[in-house]
């Protein structure tokens, strides 16, 4: 279906390792799901039908968008871009809370999640106006004004809903397009400086009380392993439980009698090492490594400057991701609420991670289309 909606040529370059390693990726995660939801019944057993689903949803809308040359979504930056700040901020009306965040709006059975969408529509908006901007030469950070304000809308919005793991991942994608600016040094130096004396602030009045527990939780694991130390604690157990090569499909212990808690959204890395131990834990991280670094190599290889910064975009939703989730879980993180890459349960996240992959996908095949440009990042 989708070398069918490309031209010849295109067909010719159609990126295969990317299009296996996104497979594999899904592939394993339906496994995974499944694994971490056996132990439920009821509606919780089935999610990973669910799951298979928004992956073929995933799937139709991602063959959509590598049919269409990614350079008409460069027109329409801006506008979807200032669509999803306006779902943002309808979150604060129509949304409800569960577990003290306010993050879905729900029409009927229906509900989506707009911060996922909103990591794509940033890139896009970020793509574009870099695309314009003619400079080449070192940027400063007066230069990325724009570009920052462009992220610190939707990521205080989100901020507040709280979801502090999704506004980080917004953040993190500014930060990775604007490392590839070519910024001078001096800029560099002073945005760290900046961050530095922001840091006592952002402790004392950004962060709200439970995300300042997580941290001292991740400072002293030990402290209060019962309350606010299980989750870390426990997924640590599953993961050294794996050892090798693992206690065995359905075996991990620390999944079957549920002493891990949201293992089939925030954790189920740990479900996944539990029962294919440090071998499997080797090959999932190796494909996730994998697909981040071909995406780099994709944007290298653009023809524009708008495809680009997609491609680089698009990779660092997919690196920072697996990154954090795979971090928090095992201990060099604190615990936020960042979803693994089609491992974790969700529809919008899965949509989003297919999106991702497919803008990847549409930039790849046109790499050898048109005339190339000499300008970059």
């Amino acid at each position: 279906m989708i070398r069918d909606g490309l031209a010849g040529h295109e067909r010719d370059h159609f990126d295969w390792p990317l299009f296996i390693g996104a497979v594999l990726i899904g592939v394993l995660g339906v496994i995974n799901l499944y694994s971490a939801t056996s132990v439920y019944s009821g509606a919780r057993a089935e999610l990973y039908i669910s799951q298979v689903y928004w992956l073929f949803v995933g799937g139709i809308l991602g063959g959509i968008l590598v049919a269409i040359d990614y350079r008409h979504l460069e027109r329409l930056g801006y506008i979807l871009y200032t669509f999803g700040v306006f779902s943002l901020a309808l979150v604060f009306v129509l949304a409800k809370d569960v577990r003290g965040s306010a993050r879905w709006i729900e029409f009927g059975s229906f509900r989506f999640q707009p911060s996922e969408f909103m990591k794509v529509f940033l890139v896009i908006a970020l793509a574009k106006y870099l695309h314009d901007d003619p400079r080449n030469e070192g940027r400063t950070l007066r230069d990325l004004a724009i570009p920052a304000a462009l992220t610190g809308v939707p990521a205080l919005l989100v901020l507040k809903q709280p979801d502090l793991g999704t506004a980080s991942i917004l953040t993190l994608v500014f930060l990775t397009i604007a490392a590839m600016t070519r910024l001078r040094w001096k800029s560099i130096a002073l945005f760290l400086g900046t961050v530095v004396a922001a840091a006592p602030i952002v402790w004392t009045y950004v962060l709200l009380p439970y995300q300042r527990d997580r941290v001292t939780v991740f400072l002293n694991p030990e402290g209060d392993l019962l309350r606010r130390g299980w989750h870390a604690y426990n997924s640590r157990v599953a993961i050294g439980d794996g050892g090798v090569f693992g206690s065995g499909y359905l075996k991990g212990t620390q999944n079957q009698f549920l002493f891990l808690p949201d293992q089939y959204t925030d954790f189920p890395f740990p479900v996944f090492a539990e029962e294919w131990g440090f071998a499997g834990t080797v090959l999932l991280v190796s494909i996730y490594a994998f697909l981040s670094l071909w995406g780099i190599r994709i944007a290298s290889q653009a023809k524009d400057r708008f495809g680009a910064v997609l491609g680089v975009g698009c990779s660092a939703i997919l690196f920072w991701h697996a990154l954090i989730n795979m971090g928090m879980t095992s201990g060099v993180l604190p615990v936020v609420g960042v979803t693994l890459p089609l491992f974790s349960y969700g529809g919008s996240s899965v949509t989003t991670v297919m999106v991702a992959l497919a803008l990847l996908m549409s930039v790849s095949v046109r790499r050898y289309s048109g005339v190339p440009s000499l300008d970059r990042l």
